[in-house]
C-alpha cells in the first residue's frame, strides 16, 4: 500500500471529506449492523449490493476479491 504524501492543507481537507463520507446514513447503518453481528479481528463483514452480508477474509474484502481497488466504484 502506498503512503499518501499530502500537504498539511490537503491532509486537513481529506480528513474532512473522509469524515463526511463516513458519517453518511448508509455508512452509519452498516456500522450499526456490523456491531450487531459482532466484528471479529480475523474477518470482515462484506455488504453486498442486495443488502445482505457475509463474513469474508480481510484480504479478500479489502482487495475487492482479486479485482483490486484502483477502479472500484
Amino acid at each position: 500500500m502506498r503512503k499518501q504524501y499530502l500537504t498539511p492543507t490537503a491532509a486537513r481537507m481529506k480528513a474532512i471529506r473522509d469524515k463526511r463520507y463516513a458519517m453518511k446514513k448508509d455508512r452509519k447503518n452498516k456500522k450499526a449492523e456490523n456491531q450487531k453481528e459482532g466484528q471479529r479481528s480475523d474477518s470482515d463483514i462484506h455488504h453486498k449490493s442486495d443488502g445482505s452480508t457475509e463474513r469474508v477474509s480481510i484480504r479478500s474484502n479489502r482487495g475487492n476479491f482479486g479485482n483490486g481497488t484502483k477502479n472500484e466504484g
